[in-house]
């Protein structure tokens, strides 16, 4: 399958005062829409404001990376939240993340969760129907950037939320298509060139070699490139060339 099209989306602001974990200023020369850390498992209310201003100055849409409230374990531990407070907790973010992105001139422009709770509503009603809830407490227009097939999407769309599936470029995958566990062996791709031909078939193909070696289907409009692993800002320009040069064209989805 190819797509035409292809949206490519990076975490940013993970940092937390002084500390900083990804290169945003270089990243956003790349992404065509940034995921940034609403304070819940990284950022803090200067560095979604720093981010948002970069990100309008360069026409990169701004999507709110909610979490679970786990700053210490950086959003990827496990953990067991009552829904009506997931709920309360995503439409906080979303809307802190807003004040800035007002003030810069442009607009949330799509939710993702970040980590443990991306990972945990791949296959919990519960769950996802509580971050969906959350989303349409804050906007009930704002799309849904998440993994396809997954509890998140499907409840999105019950409720009327367009939804935007996405592909991670330097993740293994499982036969049956959702995420390797980060701390299983080969979870995480290090293999640049690796990384850059896997992108392509996404983009263009629609498939992806699994962990067990099978060819699978991964229809994707958003391409996920990881901004807190070493050389994360030389590996994604290099995807976004190679995608080009192949005549895919990188643009936002929204």
């Amino acid at each position: 399958m190819s797509t035409g099209t292809i949206d490519l989306n990076a975490d940013l602001g993970e940092g937390f005062g002084r500390w900083r974990l990804t290169d945003d200023e270089e990243l956003l020369s790349v992404v065509t829409s940034a995921n940034v850390a609403c304070g819940f498992h990284a950022g803090d209310a200067a560095t979604m404001r720093r981010v948002c201003g970069l990100a309008a100055e360069r026409g990169v849409r701004i999507g709110a990376q909610v979490s679970y409230r786990d700053l210490a374990g950086f959003g990827r531990r496990a953990m067991d939240v009552p829904p009506e407070e997931l709920a309360a907790e995503v439409a906080y973010q979303i809307g802190a993340l807003e004040v800035f992105a007002r003030a810069a001139g442009t607009r949330v422009s799509y939710v993702k969760p970040h980590g443990a709770l991306y990972n945990r509503v791949v296959d919990d009603g519960e769950q996802a129907a509580a971050v969906i809830e959350g989303v349409l407490l804050a906007d009930r227009t704002l799309p849904v950037l998440g993994l396809p097939g997954s509890r998140l999407l499907e409840t999105a769309e019950k409720a009327g939320l367009p939804v935007v599936t996405e592909a991670f470029t330097d993740r293994a995958y499982t036969a049956r298509g959702t995420l390797v566990p980060r701390g299983s062996d080969g979870a995480v791709i290090t293999e640049a060139d690796q990384v850059v031909e896997r992108s392509v078939g996404m983009a263009r193909d629609g498939a992806v070699t699994a962990h067990d070696g099978d060819r699978i289907t991964v229809r994707a409009r958003s391409l996920c490139l990881h901004g807190d692993t070493p050389g994360a800002v030389a590996l994604a320009r290099r995807v976004r060339a190679r995608l080009e040069s192949v005549g895919v064209r990188v643009a936002a989805f929204t």
